[in-house]
């Protein structure tokens, strides 16, 4: 075994430090001091991936054994970490701007008390921490353990401006409906350990591929791919289990940015590709991934077309994006919907981190009507933004055109209409991100004349980050160039090949014809040109207005009543059934009955304490009528 994957404990173990420091020292500790451990342990972390990502580019690939976690008869579960070439990928994605993240966050939280600051330093550690032990775990326990930490940390740090109840209401959302996926993963677990008696993924993958255990039937194999699915719905944040990543804007922009682009909602997919096998053996699952992920896109790119809070806008394009990456994962795509967690890392984090920078410029305004002109201001912000609409849009040569199209040229093998409607969520795509660009950055300025004084370009701990993920937005997505463009180009499929070896000896491939590849992608980029240019036009020279939407657009505006619709039909009939439980069942019902015992004895003492009088003739009497029902009882009876 290779030296170095013999350190891997090393990597998710130095987040786990940091949050210790930061956490149990955050009175003590002051703030630069809190974010160069907070950073720090992660750049060393990331510095550990990059050493371990080579070594798996040069074939070593090990499941590094610690203990036994669960130990019970014939039921053993390691604590085991799988190095390989998809966990070192994600090791770097997350590491990478995990980084840079951590960097941009000790500047914009910087107002922050020095425990806060710490504080939330710490929490952003264990994030990362939670999300390492997620990929690199090497059976489904490990990877749930994962899963839970990143869903508790989502939950600390959308809230962590606790003293504003919203927030909190929205951490709340996030946890509630992150437990009921996460009830899916569990029970497929509980599955896998019935029939297979393991969850290693090595066991598991053998066993089911090559037909080892007798009554393991599709239907078994279809029924946990199905749970799993569920886990995912809700951790990636597709339909019906999508509503709580919208509201999650309420942390601050850093946080944001690491749910969005290097943690948590990529779990899902991580999860679905690393169990690829299940799924490809699993067609019906497959199908239904698809049509979920696809619904998904569009809806949520129907809902960002209308919304005027900047990051509500990047939220609703990272459902759509998530929807695309589940796209690919049902039509086969294993290494395109990877792909796109890759490229889609890069360029979210710098949308979001690009939002923040505004933010901080506008003093806290995230309404967009009350934005225009601040490419003169914000140089750096404004070119750094201006790459990732371009590359969350598709155009060539930006990383996003390869991954996005990568997915729809699988969809357009599968079914056309898969790719038609694809094709029709990109355009939306780059409308609303170029709408978003023009009303915040092109016209004129239309806040207030304080704002308009306070407007400067960020910091460099901010326009660092810019820059780097600028780069790698431009530049990412050239690990995967299509074979039509250049033989052996596609870097990213030959390196990820031992991962989706099995699955592709059972997918029936039918290479498109190089002539239909070059038509796809031109109505794709010609079609996000034009909803390109047709947005810069119409909102470049945007003016304030105090007329509603109607129609369509109110309906859009108000996210298609989901939240409303979900309120009334879930949230208030359990409302009320908890009113009934509780007023009725509990305080009426159980409160009544035992409250009665306790009157009853109470009453009842009450009234054989009156026995006690304190007069000797009283008990006279009573002797003699005692004496009397002993004769009586004794002669007649």
């Amino acid at each position: 075994m290779n030296n170095v994957l013999q350190l891997v404990w090393l990597i998710p173990f130095l987040p786990l430090i940091g949050f210790l420091i930061n956490g149990l020292g955050r009175k003590h500790l002051s703030k630069t001091l809190a974010g160069v451990i907070g950073s720090g342990v992660i750049l060393i972390s990331f510095i550990l991936s990059v050493w371990v990502f080579f070594n798996v580019k040069n074939g070593n690939t090990h499941v590094a054994h610690y203990f036994d976690f669960i130990n019970v008869a014939s039921l053993k579960i390691g604590f085991d970490f799988q190095i390989d070439q998809l966990s070192s990928l994600f090791l770097l994605i997350i590491t990478g701007v995990g980084f840079l993240i951590h960097v941009y966050s000790t500047s914009y939280m910087h107002d922050e008390e020095p425990k806060n600051f710490a504080k939330y330093f710490a929490y952003l550690n264990l994030f990362v921490f939670s999300m390492l032990l997620l990929v690199m775990g090497a059976n489904y326990v490990i990877m749930f353990i994962g899963w839970e930490g990143v869903g508790l940390c989502s939950y600390l740090l959308i809230g962590f401006w606790f003293k504003n109840n919203n927030y909190n209401t929205a951490a709340k959302k996030a946890f509630v409906m992150n437990r009921i996926g996460d009830l899916g993963f569990l029970l497929a677990v509980f599955w896998l350990i019935s029939k297979l008696g393991t969850v290693d993924f090595h066991n598991v993958f053998d066993m089911v591929g090559n037909n080892k255990v007798k009554g393991f039937t599709t239907f078994d194999i279809t029924a946990i791919t199905m749970l799993l699915f569920v886990g995912a719905m809700g951790k990636s944040a597709q339909i019906p289990l999508y509503t709580w990543l919208p509201d999650a804007m309420a942390g601050p922009t850093p946080v944001s940015a690491l749910i969005h682009a290097a943690t948590m909602v990529t779990a899902g997919i991580y999860m679905i590709a690393r169990s690829n096998l299940l799924y490809t053996m699993a067609p019906t699952t497959q199908c239904v991934v698809a049509i979920v992920g696809l619904s998904t896109a569009i809806l949520a790119a129907t809902i960002a077309l209308k919304q005027n809070d900047i990051k509500k806008v990047l939220a609703y394009s990272t459902v759509s994006q998530l929807g695309y990456m589940f796209l690919g994962l049902g039509v086969g795509a294993y290494t395109g919907a990877v792909f796109h967690v890759m490229t889609h890392a890069f360029f979210k984090a710098l949308l979001f981190l690009g939002a923040g920078s505004v933010i901080h410029a506008m003093s806290g305004e995230q309404d967009m009507r009350n934005m225009g002109g601040l490419k003169k201001y914000m140089g750096t912000t404004h070119l750094t933004f201006l790459i990732g609409c371009l590359a969350i849009a598709g155009m060539p040569p930006f990383s996003g055109f390869f991954s996005k199209d990568e997915i729809l040229a699988h969809a357009f093998e599968k079914n056309p209409l898969l790719w038609g409607i694809g094709v029709l969520g990109a355009l939306m795509t780059a409308f609303y991100m170029f709408r978003l660009y023009a009303m915040t950055f092109l016209g004129k300025f239309r806040g207030t004349h304080d704002q308009e004084h306070h407007l400067h370009e960020s910091p460099k701990a901010i326009t660092f980050p810019l820059v780097v993920l600028a780069i790698l937005a431009l530049a990412g997505g050239w690990v995967g160039i299509p074979e039509v463009f250049m033989h052996g180009g596609h870097i990213l499929e030959t390196f990820l090949e031992p991962i989706f070896a099995d699955s592709n000896k059972l997918i029936t491939a039918h290479p498109l014809p190089h002539t239909t590849e070059y038509l796809l992608m031109a109505v794709s980029v010609i079609g996000a040109l034009i909803a390109l240019v047709f947005a810069w036009n119409k909102f470049s020279k945007y003016q304030k207005t105090d007329v509603a939407e109607t129609g369509l657009g109110k309906v859009l505006q108000n996210k298609w009543y989901v939240d409303e619709l979900y309120d009334a039909v879930i949230v208030k009939p359990l409302q009320s059934l908890s009113a009934f439980f509780n007023n009725i069942v509990e305080k009426k019902g159980i409160d009544g009955f035992v409250n009665g015992v306790g009157k009853a004895v109470n009453y009842g003492s009450r009234q054989v304490r009156l026995l006690q009088s304190g007069h000797v003739g009283t008990y006279v009497l009573l002797m003699v009528i005692g004496i009397l029902i002993l004769f009586i009882v004794q002669l007649f009876l």
